[in-house]
């Protein structure tokens, strides 16, 4: 797996992470690789993404907490 883009939300104004981060995904190409860095589980993310990107994506955590949370996200 290689990581095409990284996202440090933790950089971020509160309004501003999720639009980057779907605009960042939007633009990847099937079988890219994106990472989210936050400071806490992005669980309500992981949701929206279950709800407008239906079969679109895998989530894989690749840190869990307490400090610091990654995550993949692979375009399908």
């Amino acid at each position: 797996m290689i990581i095409t883009t990284t996202i440090d939300v933790r950089l971020y104004e509160p309004k501003e992470k999720h639009p980057t981060i779907i605009r960042t995904f939007e633009s990847l190409q099937k079988g890219e690789v994106m990472e989210i860095v936050n400071d806490h589980d992005p669980l309500p993310l992981r949701y929206q993404f279950m709800i407008e990107y239906v079969d679109q994506f895998e989530w894989h955590y690749l840190e869990e907490g307490p400090d610091v949370w990654r995550v993949s996200i692979i375009k399908k």
